[in-house]
C-alpha cells in the first residue's frame, strides 16, 4: 500500500469498487477495516521477521510447519496480543486475489482470530460485514467484490 498522497489515490481506488453498491458512510467502513487489517498483518509479519531474521511470509509458513511453531506463536501472542496463521496474513490474501482464489471466508476467519485474541480487539471488525448483499448476492460475488477492493488497495 502506498504512503502519503498516494494513500488518497489507493483509498479512492478502493472506494471506486464500492461506489454505487452502497453509500459512502458504508464503504468507508470496508476500506478503513481492510486498511487497519493490513496494518495489523504487516505489523505481525514484521515481528515474525524480527524473530526469524529472514523472509517473512515464506519463512513464517515454514516455521509454522516446524517443531518451533508453538514457541513462535506464544512469543507473537505475548508481544502483539494476537496471532495469525500464515494463510490469514494480508500478503496471503493478496496472493489469493492475484491467483483468483480469494474467498471472503478466509478474511472473515482472520478478522475473527484477531477479534477473539484479546479483549482490546473485541468487535474491531464488527462493522465490516463481508456477508452483506451490498457486496453482491452470494458467496462468489461478495468474494469477488472484496477481492477487487483488496486489489485496488494494493
Amino acid at each position: 500500500m502506498a504512503e502519503g498522497k498516494d494513500l488518497l489515490q489507493v483509498l479512492w481506488s478502493g472506494a471506486d469498487v464500492l461506489r454505487g453498491k452502497m453509500d459512502a458512510n458504508e464503504y468507508k467502513t470496508y476500506l478503513l477495516g481492510l486498511v487497519f487489517y493490513k496494518y495489523l498483518s504487516d505489523s505481525y509479519l514484521s515481528k515474525v521477521y524480527d524473530l526469524l531474521n529472514d523472509e517473512t511470509q515464506d519463512e513464517y509458513e515454514s516455521a509454522m510447519n516446524s517443531d518451533d511453531a508453538n514457541d513462535l506463536l506464544e512469543e507473537l501472542q505475548e508481544s502483539l496480543r494476537y496471532t495469525l496463521d500464515p494463510d490469514m496474513t494480508y500478503v496471503s490474501m493478496l496472493r489469493d486475489v492475484k491467483n483468483n482464489s480469494f474467498n471472503r471466508e478466509k478474511l472473515q476467519a482472520a478478522f475473527n482470530r484477531i477479534q477473539e485474541s484479546d479483549e482490546i480487539f473485541n468487535g474491531l471488525f464488527a462493522d465490516v460485514d463481508l456477508y452483506s448483499n451490498r457486496l453482491g448476492t452470494g458467496d462468489q460475488k461478495q468474494s469477488a467484490t472484496v477481492a477487487e477492493v483488496i486489489r485496488g488497495l494494493d
